[in-house]
This record gives C-alpha cells, sequence and structure tokens, in this order.
C-alpha cells in the first residue's frame, strides 16, 4: 500500500459550554484533518487542533509545514515501512509537533487498514473500553459546582478541574468543589501553568490541611520550571503530573531522573504523534512512573488515536483524561470511538475505525501534490 497523495480539510464541532483555562478560553472543538490516499483506495485520518500558546502550532502552519516540508518526502513510501515513514515525519523539520501527529495519525490509521486489524491490537492489545474523566472549565464557584453536578449526573465520577487564574479564589473553588462532590468523585486539578511554586506548595498544604484529597496537580508551574516541579514534590503528599513540561523523551528522563515529578501527561499532540507518544509510554515503565494520557481539545478523530494508545499501554497508562469529543454538542466521525458519557469504546474496525465524518469542509488547495 503506496502513499499515493495527502488532502486537508477543516472540522468544527460547538461545545456544549465554552471551555475556559488559564491560558485560554474557545467555544468550539476546532480540527485541521489531513486525509491519505493511497494507491490500494485506503484513506488514512489523522487530525490537529491549534493551540498556539501551548504547542506553538496553529492550523495555518501545520498545513505550510506538511506541505512545503514533510509532504514531498511521503509521497511513494510503502505503508508497510511504518517506522521509517515515522522518521521521516519527526526527521523532515524541527518542532511542529501537532503537523507531525497529525501525519502519524493518519499513517497509523492506514497500517491497520493494511493487515485489517484495530490499531490498539496491532499495538499489543487491550481492552476495548476506557473511562475517561471530564473537564470543568475554571469560572466563578456557582457555575463550576453547577457545571460538577451536571458531570456527576452524566455518570462521571472523575473530575478534571480547571484553576489558575486567582490563587486564594482558586482554593475555595476547590474546597467547595471537594465538599460537594469529593465523596462521590475523584478530583484532579489543572492550573494550566497559572502559579508559582511557592503559591503552589501554599495553595497545596491550605487544601491538604482541610482534608482535601486530591488525586492529583497537573501542570501548576511554567513549563520549564524544572526546579520549580521538584520543589512542589519535595514538599507536599498530593502527586505532581507534568504536561507542558514533558513533550519529549528527553524531557521525560529529565524531569523522573530528578524526581521532579510523579505523573507524565502523554499527548500525541505534545510528542509529535504515536511513534513518541509509545517511546515515552515505555520509559515511564523503565522508570515505574505512573502516567495519564490526554487531549488538546480535538475530536475524536485524534482522541481514537490516542484511546486506542491508552488501551495497549494499559500497564503503564492508568489514567485517561479524553473527554474532548464528549465535550461537543455533537460527534460528525462516524464509526471510530465511541463516546458515550464516561464511557469510551474502541471500534473493532481497521485503524482507527473511522468509517465517515460529516460537515467536512474541504480546503481548496489543500492537496499534495498540486
Amino acid at each position: 500500500m503506496k502513499i499515493t497523495a495527502i488532502r486537508f480539510a477543516k472540522l468544527k464541532v460547538p461545545l456544549v459550554t465554552p471551555f475556559k483555562t488559564a491560558l485560554r478560553e474557545v467555544s468550539y472543538i476546532e480540527d485541521l484533518v489531513v486525509l491519505i490516499e493511497t494507491d490500494k483506495g485506503e484513506i488514512g485520518y489523522g487530525a490537529a487542533a491549534s493551540t498556539p500558546v501551548i504547542t506553538g502550532d496553529t492550523h495555518q502552519s501545520i498545513l505550510s509545514v506538511i506541505k512545503q516540508f514533510i509532504a514531498p518526502k511521503l509521497i511513494g513510501m510503502e505503508i508497510e515501512n511504518l517506522n521509517q515513514i515515522c522518521q521521516v515525519i519527526q526527521s523532515s523539520v524541527v518542532a511542529n509537533y501537532s503537523a507531525k501527529a497529525a501525519l502519524e495519525l493518519a499513517v497509523y490509521d492506514l497500517w491497520g487498514k493494511l493487515y485489517q486489524a484495530p490499531l490498539y491490537k496491532l499495538l499489543g492489545g487491550g481492552s476495548q473500553t476506557l473511562r475517561t474523566d471530564i473537564t470543568i472549565s475554571v469560572d466563578n464557584i456557582d457555575k463550576m459546582l453547577s457545571d460538577c453536578a451536571v458531570a456527576v449526573a452524566q455518570g462521571f465520577d472523575i473530575l478534571k478541574v480547571k484553576i489558575g487564574n486567582d490563587l486564594q479564589q482558586d482554593i475555595e473553588r476547590v474546597k467547595a468543589i471537594y465538599q460537594g462532590f469529593g465523596q462521590q468523585t475523584q478530583i484532579r486539578l489543572d492550573v494550566n501553568q497559572g502559579w508559582n511554586a511557592k503559591q503552589t506548595v501554599f495553595a497545596l498544604q491550605q487544601l491538604e490541611s482541610h482534608n482535601v484529597e486530591l488525586e492529583l496537580v497537573e501542570q501548576p508551574v511554567k513549563s520549564d520550571d524544572f526546579k520549580g516541579l521538584k520543589y512542589i514534590t519535595e514538599r507536599v503528599n498530593t502527586p505532581i503530573m507534568a504536561d507542558e513540561s514533558a513533550f519529549s523523551p528527553k524531557q521525560v528522563i529529565q524531569l523522573l531522573e530528578q524526581n521532579a515529578v510523579d505523573i507524565i501527561n502523554i499527548k500525541v499532540m505534545k510528542t509529535g504523534g504515536l511513534s513518541r507518544a509509545i517511546e515515552i509510554a515505555n520509559i515511564t515503565a523503565q522508570y515505574q512512573a505512573d502516567c495519564m494520557i490526554g487531549c488538546m481539545l480535538e475530536g475524536s478523530i485524534a482522541v481514537a488515536g490516542a484511546a486506542h494508545l491508552a488501551s495497549a499501554k494499559a500497564q503503564q497508562i492508568s489514567k485517561i483524561d479524553l473527554d474532548g469529543p464528549a465535550l461537543g454538542q455533537y460527534d460528525p466521525v462516524q464509526g471510530g470511538v465511541e463516546f458515550n458519557g464516561p464511557a469510551i469504546t474502541l471500534s473493532d474496525g481497521p485503524g482507527l475505525g473511522i468509517k465517515s465524518i460529516d460537515t467536512l469542509q474541504p480546503i481548496n488547495d489543500g492537496i499534495w501534490p498540486l
């Protein structure tokens, strides 16, 4: 099965409620979709979100990088040479992780179709069902409590609470949410780099003194503040997780060698694709460190790839944060991964299992070769 062309399209889905963090606020899931065509008539699906404040990538930059630097090297390559294709994708340009991720997702989808097997089975096998948390956006306390109540009524028993824009108010938010829902749910905090190290220690010691038991706190400090993460980890009981600090395998090794964090958050858009995500999962296994699999508010194309990885690497990835599609008003992707409240069910179709995509908008000049 040989790559013959690469096409691009856009997919936009309105959110049920705006997604608010310490870094950004968005109202839609917006993906750039990459479709890799082959001489056998098969199409591989990949996608990437625009996250300039996290990865530095925009849809325009993703499109330009693929067309100018990566696509010319992929045309004519055989899908069976998966590792070689991934190496070409990774080495064609530095950074640009989301562009690489979208391409790798489509290639892995085709790899599954080549061998007529779902991706999670080719990656080692695992459960066909997963259970995700749901994100509670940062807002006033009453709105956050209301959002928590809705989530619990939908069957979610793990809440990922976004905070980080006001230290004292953050403490009060968490105390109120824990008082209301701490007995029936696990609570994860995501600070999105909103605090510094001393503020984090102060906040967590305050919460711990009020018997607030959190499953973890995600990325409280700036992404390059490894010393700050270590300072926090040494002074609190609550597990600390690296997200924006952990893009590459090298960063993950540095964090774990320094005992700077307890948990690593793997995101396909950060790692640059499934090949590096698999590498990071294997590294954490060597250090006996825990992992979460997360997403960047992508739709169900990209999240399907992450879900297949989570199933195959369940011994390393014990925490699932793949709620992006569940936050949308509808899912335009037919086949693939099914989202039903907190339950994620993987298709047994080949590759990612995607059959068709509704409301897909082709980009007029978005095909290579021209």
